[in-house]
């Protein structure tokens, strides 16, 4: 049944069944078949509308995509206990114990020839999701086979998870089962994503999305873009099943994601064929998978060969052999990403891994090297992890003639900046302004609105600028010339003079907005406004201790840190002190204004969340409460004194009604704090 908080027009109810109902195609087009109709532009339009009309109505349909995220976070996940057993598989490695499985099964039955199912086995996490009349009403991990852990508010946030079933062959009761996981590019930006956040990396897909679905948040878990393919059923009522291909096309019927290229196989021998298929192109698979399942395809004969005490007697899990090497560690070297994290290589004698020659591999971090006591000389064996990227698994035997401990390095081996390592954390990284991996993205950074706001000076121009050569270093920008420019494919005379002009204009700038454009880590708009609000100028910051900064209120000991850090440089003090030869000017009006006794302080003490769609920008709403002497956070607690939710807020606010803190609209706020 929908949910109902208050009453609604029928016309306004339709509209939002029909919205509900096209959104849910898009959604299934997008995630499952990988073919959008519409613009992920419209997407978000026909979404903030449903959201809008389920707001100002109550009514929401219990399979609105806007219910897939919003629930609190848990304290801890409940038992959920299976109607039926979700057991393991039998691993089998070679195709003489597929034969024997096949001759058992058929010895059995008494037949000559067994149809079989063959699909995939995903590398990921198992969990059973159940529907009554048609509903998504719990979903849970597979455990120990008998109990797993309620986890239903995480799987709602996986788009390719059906929340509703429709149509004619909807049964009483159906537990679907299927495997979490996560896709290869999914992973990598993932992983991407911590690395520049100095958090640490996930070593594969399935730990990925196993740690994702085990989330008490269900917000956290939306953010990992989790997938899921269907692959069986638990118990079933209302409808009859009578073979896995007829499950799978129900499957498909009604929108669940099935195996990739799953197949009927009359006879064992066809299922081998698919056996040795998925193996030769199992690297370019988009997601890890580490076999392949066999099945007997009738459901009836399945229970004629019944279970043993772990397994089915009428499957199996033919595993594909690791892509493993042994070679030698000829020397460790550290090298440097576009985030400036600075990343230990070990370089190999070359070897061959699974048809690939690998002469290089990541040992992650400088922690990963002493954990494993991995060491110049050392004999190692090499696996491709997820059959792609190498890694060292474990050492072999040490060379006592090379018994050279890795030492971490002390500064950026590109720039011969500091390398710094924060409290506590495993990354090492580069805090130089002119490194080259980093600059490219540092200018960009730099050329931002919220920055120095160069009009015109984006991803593409300079991405040319650098292929060019025109910039190698931070100051080049300020050195640019229209006939530079010119020079440029496809940059004509009018456009060189727009950006000469927004460069030169943005040398008048602010010591808040020139702090934020220089990067440095944990170090945006509002510490950057902080700052400026303590220090009159930029040379003030030269030298500061990370025990000075710690002295302003707000200021974490993790952002003091990566602040002092940078500016006792000496490379980055002498970029600025180029940047300010070339033109560049920085005053400060927020010094004078934060310091002047006469300013308005009326939200001091007041901390505030900021959610959804707001009719003025949040820049300059966040910049008006402090301003007031409040404080704007990005995350909800108990010390919140506020929420204000604007047009389809997300998951703060169910988090705020459930810890009781107020919540506002913006309208609300301006007539409570309004002069």
């Amino acid at each position: 049944m929908p949910y109902f908080m208050g009453k609604q027009s029928d016309d306004t109810k339709a509209q939002i069944d029909i919205l509900v109902e096209e959104l849910n195609l898009y959604n299934y087009e997008y995630h499952v078949l990988d073919a959008p109709s519409i613009s992920d532009e419209e997407y978000d339009r026909q979404f903030r509308l449903l959201r809008e009309l389920e707001s100002q109505t109550g009514y929401i349909p219990p399979n609105s995509p806007s219910l897939r995220v919003g629930a609190p976070p848990l304290d801890k996940f409940d038992k959920a206990v299976h109607s039926i057993p979700m057991l393991s598989l039998d691993d089998i490695f070679t195709v003489d114990e597929v034969r024997a499985f096949d001759q058992r099964v058929r010895e059995t039955l008494e037949t000559a020839v067994v149809t079989y199912t063959a699909e995939p086995k995903y590398d990921g996490l198992a969990v059973e999701l159940t529907y009554e009349r048609g509903r998504l009403t719990r979903a849970a991990t597979r455990g120990d086979g008998t109990t797993g852990e309620d986890v239903t508010q995480n799987i709602r946030t996986i788009k390719t998870v059906p929340l509703y079933i429709t149509g004619e062959d909807v049964p009483e009761l159906i537990e679907i089962r299927g495997e979490i996981y996560m896709t290869k590019a999914d992973f990598d930006a993932l992983n991407e994503m911590r690395e520049e956040g100095g958090k640490y990396l996930f070593a594969n897909p399935r730990n990925a999305a196993a740690g994702a679905v085990r989330q008490l948040d269900p917000a956290e878990t939306a953010q990992r873009k989790l997938r899921i393919t269907c692959y069986g059923t638990g118990q079933i009522k209302g409808i009859t099943l009578s073979s896995q291909t007829e499950l799978m096309g129900w499957l498909k019927k009604h929108r669940f994601p099935t195996p990739y290229r799953f197949k009927t196989a009359n006879g064992i021998g066809e299922a081998i064929d698919y056996i040795y298929e998925m193996d030769a192109g199992r690297a370019e698979l988009p997601f890890n998978i580490d076999g392949v399942v066999v099945k007997v395809d009738v459901f009836a004969l399945r229970e004629r060969l019944g279970e043993k005490t772990r397994a089915p007697r009428w499957a199996a899990a033919y595993k594909y052999q690791a892509h493993q090497g042994q070679t030698r560690v000829l020397t460790i070297i550290p090298s440097i990403g576009r985030t400036g994290v600075i990343t230990p290589v070990a370089i190999l004698e070359p070897v061959a891994v699974g048809g690939v020659t690998v002469s290089r591999s990541t040992l992650h971090n400088w922690d990963e090297i002493r954990r494993m006591e991995i060491r110049t000389g050392d004999t190692v064996i090499i696996e491709r992890a997820g059959d792609v990227i190498p890694k060292v698994i474990w050492v072999i035997s040490h060379d006592a003639a090379l018994d050279t401990q890795v030492i971490e390095p002390e500064v950026c081996p590109e720039c011969g900046s500091k390398a710094v390592r924060e409290e506590g954390g495993a990354v090492l990284r580069c805090i130089g302004l002119n490194c080259p991996p980093q600059l490219q993205g540092r200018i960009i950074h730099f050329a931002s609105r919220a920055a120095l706001n160069i009009d015109g000076l984006g991803d593409k121009i300079a991405v040319a600028l650098f292929e060019s050569g025109l910039v190698k270093d931070f100051a080049d920008i300020f050195r640019l010339t229209k006939a530079d420019l010119v020079k440029l494919p496809r940059f004509a005379e009018k456009s060189a003079i727009n950006l000469i002009q927004a460069i030169e204009k943005s040398k008048s700038t602010t010591l808040a907005r020139f702090i934020y454009g220089l990067g440095i880590r944990h170090s945006g708009e509002f510490v950057s406004k902080l700052i400026a609000a303590h220090f009159d100028a930029i040379d003030a910051l030269y030298g500061v201790t990370a025990e000075t900064l710690s002295l302003i209120k707000q200021m974490g000991e993790r952002t003091s840190s990566a602040i002092a850090a940078f500016f006792a440089d000496e490379r980055n003090i002498k970029t600025i002190e180029t940047l300010k030869t070339l033109g560049l000017t920085i005053s400060n009006p927020d010094y004078r204004e934060i310091n002047d006794t006469g300013a308005n302080r009326k939200l001091a003490g007041l901390t505030f969340v900021i959610t959804g769609t707001l009719p003025v920008a949040r820049r300059e709403l966040e910049e008006q409460i402090r301003g007031a002497g409040g404080t704007v956070s990005s995350s909800v607690s108990k010390q919140t004194s506020y929420v204000i939710a604007g047009e389809s807020p997300g998951s703060k606010l169910g988090k705020a009604r459930a810890l009781g803190v107020k919540t506002v609209s913006y309208e609300e706020y301006r007539a409570l704090f309004s002069e």
